[in-house]
């Protein structure tokens, strides 16, 4: 029995001849997409969800963050400034994660073979960076005021902006979730989340000044717009973080984890009890929505034919068909422990 490529399954071991369809060989008309039991299924309506749900973002994002950075600008709030670029920086993001989601729905092809799913994570990555940017710029920037003297920024105006904002960025946050197994939306979720957190941050800021203007310590309010940046900063630098970290996983083929690795193995015990298979050798990996799946049960020699091996790679696939995501899968019963190691 031959190794398979990566991702290419190959019924009884062998490689099936150039072109023929329906086998899961790696060769197939022109570059075309591959068919058969462990083909990827593609799903168009929820394509066409996440890239509703991304273009509503970008309009969020310019309509609350373009009325940020006039606020803020009108009132002198270095916060509130960075709210707004906070906001009108996800605007490109989200441009940018339109774009990878219609490149990872693009089919596979001569030239990319598995789709172009890795832009994801790539887009993943992009926002991360550019949030944590944006982060350290607003942070160099309060600590700079600070050092002047404070700000003339009115804790009123904070508050009421805070409020405002806070339950728009809510109701955004509330409206994405709506579009699911998409790693571009909950990114954007988490950069809405990260908006309303901030918000809210100033909205409770502003009362402190407010509060602390009531009993006399009028001076003080000077510090509350730059304080409040520094701590706006502080709360949402786990945001840029964690999508750095999560794209890095992927881009570096790290085994899937949390409710992917849980169904995965489920899927597998409930194959191996039906055949009454060994322990086999499974690996796996997250690639945007792909979930690449390799099976590898090694079994005694003779004891099985191609056709017990196609019913073993049909009930895995099929199993495996109930996973959020778009499942490649390569199954395979050999009686060389070598060529599954």
């Amino acid at each position: 029995m031959t190794d398979p490529p990566h991702g290419v399954p190959t019924p009884g071991g062998t490689d099936p001849p150039e072109g023929v369809p329906g086998t899961g060989g790696a060769d197939t008309p022109h570059g075309a997409p591959r068919t058969g039991p462990t083909a990827p299924v593609r799903d168009g309506a929820r394509d066409a969800d996440e890239r509703r749900a991304l273009v509503v973002s970008i309009a969020a994002s310019a309509v609350v963050g373009g009325g940020a950075v006039v606020w803020g600008v009108l009132a002198d709030s270095g916060v509130l400034v960075f709210d707004g670029v906070f906001l009108l920086a996800g605007i490109l993001l989200s441009g940018v994660s339109l774009a990878a989601a219609r490149a990872a729905a693009s089919p596979p092809s001569v030239e990319y073979p598995f789709g172009r799913h890795a832009v994801t994570p790539l887009a993943v990555a992009l926002q991360g960076a550019a949030l944590l940017g944006t982060i350290a710029y607003a942070a160099a920037d309060a600590v700079t005021t600070l050092l002047s003297g404070g700000s003339d920024a009115s804790p009123a105006t904070m508050l009421l902006y805070g409020i405002a904002s806070a339950v728009v960025s809510l109701g955004v946050v509330a409206w994405l979730r709506r579009t699911r197994g998409s790693d571009l939306v909950d990114a954007e979720v988490a950069q809405w989340r990260a908006g309303a957190v901030l918000s809210a941050v100033v909205g409770a800021g502003g009362a402190a000044a407010l509060a602390l203007d009531a009993a006399g310590a009028t001076a003080a309010t000077r510090y509350a717009d730059p304080v409040l940046l520094i701590v706006a900063c502080a709360v949402i630098l786990p945001v840029p973080v964690g999508l750095l970290r999560a794209a890095s996983r992927e881009l570096l083929e790290a085994a899937p984890s949390g409710p992917v690795a849980a169904a995965l193995a489920a899927a597998v015990a409930d194959v191996r009890d039906r055949f009454g298979l060994p322990e086999p050798v499974v690996r796996a990996t997250k690639l945007g929505r792909r979930l690449y799946v390799e099976v590898d049960f090694v079994v005694e020699p003779g004891t099985w034919d191609v056709d017990a091996e196609d019913r073993v790679r049909r009930a895995v696939v099929d199993t495996l068909r109930a996973l959020d995501g778009d499942v490649w899968a390569t199954v395979e019963v050999t009686a060389d422990p070598d060529l599954a190691a």
